[in-house]
């Protein structure tokens, strides 16, 4: 269900750019995907569980394979970050850069902070408990995978530039560039929302800790962000299907500790955050986040995050195990290791490499567009 989620990342960037990118963007996906396959095999699951596929047969039939099974479920999880950056800097990025972005992403940033959320590297978990009570909880990736996503994608958004013709010099904007196809748009949104469910549940990665209240609050949260995006979108089709995926991306990390009506309360804020933060970046602040990457991943799954200590406490209803000081400082450290490696990664590509199309071929088409298929049988 996971690796279906990809798929959705595929059409919801395929249904927003123009229709002269749509190639560049289904390819994009899937060659983001293959690339990160090879990152995280080689180095990133290392580098986050210390756990290497290169040790003899022993670890190939241990547990009957699990180990295989664990390490295709986090993939899909480690693969989603560069389909999220995807998003942001769409029309106007360089192909082969950008897979190089995304091998060092997947490889070293991401499981960097991985194994400090989920295999209690380095100690900083013992210290945030020691410190706050509780642990950093963040049960399925509203800030390792969502937040940090989101905030690698503000940094390649800030270092690549608006596209071409989108502000003019004194900062007005020129050309609106909506969506090519709502129909693909809401396909890529209901494959995203339909494949959280396994993104979410089987987040417990056992069978016996898999609780029906994931599920329940995963549907709670994604029919708040819904309702919540109809509203302040002013019934905008964009925002109505980029609603569901807000609240999802918000319930992750508190779905297992979190009352449903609690949920739904994250969930509609985070419909909110997108719509209003969307609004601002595009239109006040002139940063061309072309899905709106960092509003909906980076911010609403910040809030998540925090959200988690607020609506998982008890006298909230949730089932207690979270501490509001600890969700912060552990949201706090995943924007900081994200802005980081993102400035980091695409700052040496941009000065070695390059990030962008020249001004002509941004003009026809993204790298592997409609004109360069015209040979294919």
């Amino acid at each position: 269900m996971v690796l279906a989620m990809h798929s959705g990342f595929a059409f919801l960037e395929l249904g927003t750019v123009r229709a002269k990118n749509q190639v560049n963007a289904l390819v994009k996906i899937l060659c983001d995907f293959s690339i990160s396959t090879i990152a995280y095999f080689f180095v990133g699951y290392a580098v986050a569980y210390g756990i290497g596929f290169f040790s003899g047969a022993d670890i190939l039939a241990e547990k009957n394979g699990y180990e295989m099974v664990k390490f295709f479920f986090l993939l899909t999880f480690a693969a989603a970050v560069p389909a999220i950056v995807s998003g942001g800097i769409a029309e106007r990025a360089k192909f082969y850069p950008q897979l190089a972005a995304s091998a060092l992403i997947v490889a070293f940033v991401y499981p960097f902070f991985e194994g400090i959320a989920w295999n209690q590297q380095f100690g900083i978990q013992s210290w945030i408990k020691a410190s706050f009570g509780e642990e950093f909880h963040d049960f399925a990736g509203s800030v390792v995978v969502h937040a940090v996503g989101g905030w690698i994608g503000l940094a390649a958004v800030l270092l690549l530039g608006a596209r071409t013709g989108r502000y003019s010099k004194e900062g007005k904007v020129i050309s609106a560039h909506p969506p090519s196809s709502i129909p693909f748009l809401a396909l890529g949104a209901w494959i995203l929302a339909v494949g959280w469910f396994g993104f979410n549940v089987m987040s417990a990665q056992t069978l016996e800790k898999v609780s029906g209240l994931v599920a329940m609050n995963s549907l709670m949260a994604m029919v708040g962000g819904t309702l919540a995006a109809l509203v302040a979108g002013k019934n905008d089709p964009g925002f109505v299907h980029n609603g569901p995926l807000a609240g999802l991306v918000a319930v992750c990390a508190g779905s297992d500790v979190m009352h449903p009506i609690g949920s739904l309360v994250v969930g509609a804020v985070a419909g909110f955050i997108f719509v209003y933060m969307f609004t601002m970046t595009q239109n006040r602040w002139k940063i061309d986040d072309v899905l709106g990457v960092w509003p909906l991943h980076g911010l609403c799954g910040a809030w998540g995050g925090i959200a988690a200590g607020i609506f998982g406490s008890k006298a909230l209803g949730g089932m207690g195990g979270v501490a509001f000081l600890s969700q912060l400082s552990g949201t706090v450290l995943g924007i900081v290791i994200a802005l980081a490696g993102g400035a980091l990664v695409y700052g040496v590509l941009k000065s070695t490499l390059g990030l962008r199309l020249d001004a002509e071929q941004e003009f026809n088409g993204a790298d592997l567009s409609i004109h360069k298929i015209s040979s294919t049988p």
